[in-house]
């Protein structure tokens, strides 16, 4: 059984935010935690809904928020997802995405239980500016721990997402790439997108996918890498001596939801089939009132199969989804 929408895209990658909570402000995310939604679930039934995914033909399960760590539970909660590999069968990668700030002590026990990936959210590698975005002090240092923890624990690749920002941190592209031949990651930069909670995103603040070749060009000879799958949303890249690598992924200036594999579940337990969809799909609210797998199962079918052709940012009449980032699941 396989998930498919009516464009023929197959669905085999889910995202799911177990907690709306953070313990960041990034300015291209969260106003602050004020008046936060904190709509978490019980972790089994987030368990519940991936199991029934997974049955759907779900290939690629990534645990995001909020900030992942911070929910009580997290690594048997990867520990269960892992023992769906056994009862299915089948091949089932295991990632999270976190700012890092809780992973250095939490990454071989992450490992230990079965988690495959990791990526870091990290808009700096200068504490000031680290400082500056995130608006909390002394993170820096933690984050970077974190990184080096989940490389000693055996997460390779790791990968380090950097959303770039005009007047906070472009002057850290060519930073960023030394970063990645000197700690041995995968650098990706990503192109600031409408989903922030004090909607000041712009087009003039987007720092595009042509920009940032520009300037690693500029520093070291690039060549291209070939994409490890045909949904991939990175354009990849290294040096002219093969050391370090960089992705692109630029859903602003060079779209790619020709190809998109990805569904996404909120903390809340909805079904986001874009992240600018302007409708959630309450899956919870099928287990709430008793529904079973198959109700379920009918359901996601019925949600995934009517999934958008594409987004539409920066064309006239395009709408910011009123639920932000934080909400939404990173």
């Amino acid at each position: 059984m396989s998930l498919q929408d009516k464009f023929g895209r197959a669905i085999t990658d889910l995202r799911i935010s177990i907690t709306d909570r953070c313990n960041y402000r990034c300015v291209y995310c969260r106003t602050g935690n004020e008046g936060a939604q904190y709509a978490d679930l019980k972790l089994e039934e987030y368990l519940r809904m991936v199991r029934v995914l997974v049955s759907l033909g779900i290939e690629k399960v990534r645990i995001t928020g909020g900030e992942p760590l911070l929910r009580k539970g997290v690594v048997d909660f990867v520990r269960q997802l892992s023992v769906l590999r056994t009862i299915t069968g089948k091949k089932l990668d295991i990632a999270i995405t976190t700012n890092g700030h809780l992973l250095e002590d939490m990454a071989q026990p992450l490992k230990d239980a079965g988690l495959s990936r990791i990526t870091v959210s990290m808009d700096a590698v200068d504490a000031e500016k680290f400082a500056r975005i995130t608006r909390v002090a002394g993170g820096f240092h933690r984050v970077l721990a974190g990184i080096r923890a989940a490389r000693r624990a055996g997460l390779d690749p790791v990968k380090v997402n950097c959303v770039l920002l005009r007047g906070f941190n472009e002057d850290q592209i060519v930073e960023f790439a030394k970063f990645s031949r000197d700690e041995g990651v995968i650098v990706r930069f990503i192109e600031f997108m409408p989903l922030e909670e004090d909607r000041v995103w712009s087009p003039e603040v987007v720092v595009t996918l042509d920009e940032i070749v520009s300037a690693l060009s500029a520093w070291k000879p690039l060549r291209t890498l070939p994409p490890n799958t045909s949904s991939e949303t990175a354009r990849r890249y290294t040096f002219d001596d093969g050391i370090g690598e960089m992705g692109i992924i630029a859903p602003v200036s060079h779209p790619f939801c020709g190809h998109c594999s990805r569904i996404r579940i909120t903390s809340d337990g909805k079904i986001r089939t874009c992240l600018f969809s302007l409708f959630d799909h309450d899956l919870y609210a099928v287990m709430l009132r008793g529904g079973s797998d198959d109700e379920m199962v009918q359901y996601i079918k019925s949600i995934v199969e009517k999934k958008e052709a594409r987004h539409h940012i920066g064309e006239p009449g395009f709408l910011q989804p009123s639920r932000s980032m934080v909400h939404i699941g990173g």
